[in-house]
Formats: structure tokens, C-alpha cells, sequence
């Protein structure tokens, strides 16, 4: 029998979050493969004897929808295949390290590194980090928008700066032209396959988590050409890419390597998971 693990994080509840493993599961039934849902929790250990766990003897390959980097590495060195690779999975989780990894390869928008504080009593100082105001701080580590923040003038960043000098963050420009607005795209395997801009009328993010509203948008070769790019550059073999309107085209502001496809799915009408569900069937069993 093909047999597959769906990796979750053992914390989500909502129904929206448990959509993805569902659909992939179902998608893999419908090409002749179990797959079974599994919370990211205690399956691997190191120890005296080296990595154990219990998934490679079990399970053909990975879906791995977690952002933990540790156990994908585990599992990678007993050989078991995933869907993104630990390497993938971890650049894309901070945000900073997708920025140098893909420095010089495709338009992003200016972005510096925040100093790392190590002493809670300690200060920087004020300094200016060059982005221009209004200027976008994030935390390295976040989803959903919500570890964004907007700084409107030195004043603000100073205190955003103080909130988060423990924390890894960066300080990015702001893209006037696309305030409120930008573009998911879905790849797998290298190709874009689906395709929606995001719009809000109620804050600079456009994350439908924060009153965005998702509307379809036709794939253009910029569009193709960015998902290839990015998608080769950091090894995925699926990730959702955010894109910014830019003055003189489209700018990489993010890559998720496990974004959500409940939205893009309902707004494009296009099957996403059995799309990536094929496409994993391709690369495991040749067909």
C-alpha cells in the first residue's frame, strides 16, 4: 500500500487551519495513497544511539505543513522524503534569511536587519535604518500578518524598536503604489498555478485576516518567471509567493512554504491540492 504522513502543528484548532491536511489527504486518496494526519509532536528524539523516530519505516514521504525546523531535519537524515525539505522550510520561515537567499535574483523592497538586543535593560540608541517613513517592521517569525507593524515616523519605530529588540525583526520600505494590496501566487513544482490579488480597504496589509478580500488575477510571465525563480532559488517544491505593485513591476515581499489554499481555491476555482497531491505522485512513485 502507498502510505503517507501529513506533519500538522499539534496547536491549530480552527477550522480553516485543519482545511489544508484534509484536502491533501483526500487528494492523495483519490491516486491510491493513505495518508494520515499526524500532529508534530513527539516523533523523533536524539540520544546515545543517534536520531530515532517513527515515521520512515511507516510512511513513503512527508507533507510537511509545520514551520519546526528540527524535526524535518530528523527525518531527512533517516531518509524519508518531504514536501518542502527542512532546508526550504527554515529560509522561508524567517523572513530575513528569504531576503539574502534571494538577494540579487528578483526586486524586493530595501530591507535591514534589526540589531539583536541580549540584555533586557539595554539600548540601542536611535538610528535611522534608511527605509524611509512610513516604514514596515516584522518580525522575522510570524504568520497571518499578524507580527507586522507600521512605523509612521522615528518616533514610532523607536518604540516599535524597544517592543521587539529581543526578538529577531527587520525594518523594510514601505511600497506606497501597493498599500492595501498584493498578490498570492501558488507554485508547485517550479510553475504557478494559481493566482489571486488581495485587496483592503481597512489597513496597509492585505491579509484577509485583517479585511482583505481575495479577487482573481490573471497570471502574466512576470508572474511565471517569479514563482520559477523563487521556487528554484530556495528548493520548494510548493510555497505560496507574496508580490507587491511596484513602480516598475512586481516586487518579492514573502514566501510562505506552506501557505494556506482554502482562499485561492475558492477564488480561482483551481484545485490546488490536487495539483500539489499530483505532483508529489509524480516525484515518489513516477506517475
Amino acid at each position: 500500500m502507498k502510505r503517507a504522513v501529513i506533519l500538522i502543528n499539534p496547536y491549530i484548532v480552527s477550522e480553516h487551519e485543519f482545511y489544508q491536511p484534509r484536502r491533501m489527504a483526500e487528494e492523495l486518496a483519490a491516486r491510491g495513497v493513505h495518508a494520515e494526519i499526524v500532529p508534530n509532536r513527539g516523533l523523533c528524539s536524539v540520544g546515545r544511539e543517534g536520531i530515532r523516530e517513527s515515521l520512515t519505516e511507516k510512511y513513503d514521504f512527508c507533507v510537511y505543513l509545520d514551520k519546526d525546523k528540527y524535526v524535518p531535519r530528523m527525518l531527512q537524515a533517516r531518509g524519508m522524503r518531504l514536501f518542502d525539505r527542512a532546508e526550504a522550510v527554515e529560509v522561508c520561515d524567517d523572513k530575513f534569511l528569504t531576503h539574502i537567499a534571494l538577494a540579487g535574483k528578483v526586486p524586493m523592497p530595501k530591507t535591514v536587519p534589526a540589531p539583536l538586543c541580549y540584555k533586557k535593560d539595554a539600548e540601542a540608541g536611535d538610528w535611522d535604518p534608511g527605509v524611509g517613513y512610513p516604514a514596515v517592521v516584522k518580525e522575522c517569525f510570524g504568520s497571518f500578518g499578524e507580527q507586522v507593524y507600521l512605523a509612521e515616523d522615528g518616533a514610532a519605530l523607536s518604540s516599535l524598536r524597544g517592543r521587539l529588540k529581543m526578538r529577531p525583526h527587520l525594518y523594510q520600505e514601505l511600497i506606497a503604489e501597493s498599500a492595501g494590496r498584493d498578490v498570492r501566487v501558488i507554485a508547485i513544482g517550479g510553475e504557478a498555478v494559481a493566482c489571486m490579488k488581495r485587496v483592503s480597504d481597512v489597513d496597509f496589509r492585505s491579509n484577509i485576516g485583517h479585511g482583505g478580500r481575495g479577487e482573481p488575477f490573471a497570471q502574466t510571465e512576470e508572474v511565471r518567471r517569479l514563482a520559477s525563480t523563487v521556487s528554484s532559488v530556495l528548493g520548494l517544491d510548493y510555497c505560496g509567493i507574496d508580490l507587491l505593485f511596484g513602480k516598475e513591476g512586481f516586487l518579492v515581499c514573502e514566501v510562505n512554504s506552506n501557505a494556506f489554499f482554502g482562499g485561492i481555491e475558492e477564488v480561482t476555482g483551481v484545485n490546488v491540492a490536487g495539483a500539489y497531491a499530483a505532483y508529489i505522485c509524480r516525484e515518489i512513485y513516477g506517475a
